[in-house]
């Protein structure tokens, strides 16, 4: 059942070194206090998976946390490159960072097999496409019924979900509308979970559209008010376009990208 506790008492508790972490978010929604808390906590030797790595990945790599990918996407939407990813991948800066790409599809029924309790995923996928040599984790297999070749991949378990949502009850429900992406399925998916949210409220109004993720499938709620900046959050905030084309200029160099996270993440009360 879930708990309500303040987001750096549920980074502590939640999140080790060497875990396999994964922060979804699509477009909206996008878990970057959460983010910033695991770099100030210092945490090392993650395997991050995000469907569509953007900027909170950019940084989590830039800062040393990660030791591996496992994406389908990545680079700042609209704007270009991870430059802090690419420098990782191409000069092992900081560290080096192992990659495993896939397809939006492959991830997200990955996603759903681990949430079902299945071993595997298999879909119509991945065909005309050289990620199958690239990618060991993507196998050919025969339907067993009418012998066609499907594709499998393995189902995905993190060891930690982390996503932000609008709103939740005292108890821990959770409630979240807009663009939704795998939020519910990763949660699902993982040994623990951490939601972090707008605001606690007294009740859930009944939305059209939204999804309700049940106190049951939660481990930590924890209150961040613009949580997602520079993403927004639909009805709450919104997106700061400015920041992201800001982003590439920032990151495109090591000592400024470092001077800019030691400023705004790094020290707490700029961080509040």
């Amino acid at each position: 059942m879930a708990t309500v506790v303040p987001l750096a008492e549920a980074v502590g508790n939640l999140v080790h070194d060497g875990d396999s972490v994964a922060m979804e978010g699509f477009t909206h929604l996008i878990p970057y206090a959460a983010g910033h808390e695991i770099i100030r906590q210092g945490h090392r030797g993650l395997t991050l998976i995000r469907m569509t790595p953007d900027l909170i990945y950019d940084q989590l790599i830039g800062m040393g946390c990660a030791r591996r990918l496992v994406f389908s996407w990545g680079g700042n939407p609209g704007v270009g490159s991870l430059h802090r990813f690419r420098d990782a991948v191409q000069n092992h800066w900081p560290a080096p960072l192992e990659i495993e790409e896939h397809s939006h599809a492959g991830i997200a029924n990955a996603y759903v097999a681990g949430a079902s309790g299945l071993p595997f995923a298999v879909l119509r996928g991945y065909r005309g496409t050289d990620l199958p040599s690239r990618t060991p984790n993507i196998r050919p297999i025969t339907c067993p019924f009418t012998g066609e070749e499907l594709t499998a991949v393995p189902a995905i378990n993190p060891d930690v979900a982390i996503v932000h949502a609008q709103r939740a009850d005292r108890r821990g429900n959770v409630q979240l509308w807009g663009i939704t992406g795998v939020q519910k399925e990763a949660v699902l998916a993982a040994r623990r979970s951490l939601v972090t949210v707008e605001e606690i409220v007294e009740e859930l109004e009944p939305r059209p559209g939204a999804v309700v993720l049940p106190e049951w499938a939660i481990t930590h709620v924890s209150e961040a008010p613009l949580g997602s900046h520079p993403s927004y959050s639909a009805g709450y905030t919104v997106r700061d376009n400015d920041f992201y084309q800001a982003w590439d200029g920032i990151a495109r160099d090591r000592d400024t990208f470092l001077a800019w996270m030691d400023e705004n993440v790094l020290d707490r009360k700029a961080a509040r």
